[in-house]
């Protein structure tokens, strides 16, 4: 059985669905790729999986107390080791 995909869970969990590729972040979901919802049943597929990973997502940030927006990263500049 395949580990559940939990939104905002940890900075590892990646899912893939088509196309597309779901990856898991403490304070944000990021989604990169394409995917086409074909009229078929792998595109019933594919719009059940979207269908339940959205709702996962809406569910977390609906019981959340949010900002308004994040503030931005704090990214500091590392001396390049191979120099």
């Amino acid at each position: 059985m395949a580990k559940k995909f939990i939104p905002y869970d940890n900075e590892a969990d990646v899912l893939h669905i088509g196309g597309l590729m779901v990856e898991n972040r403490l304070d944000r979901i990021t989604l990169s790729g394409d995917i086409d919802l074909t009229l078929d049943k792998a595109g019933l597929a594919h719009a059940r999986a979207l269908h339940a990973l959205l709702g996962d997502v809406l569910a977390k940030l609906e019981a959340q107390a949010l900002p308004d927006k994040l503030p931005a990263p704090d990214v500091k500049t590392v001396k390049n080791p191979f120099e």
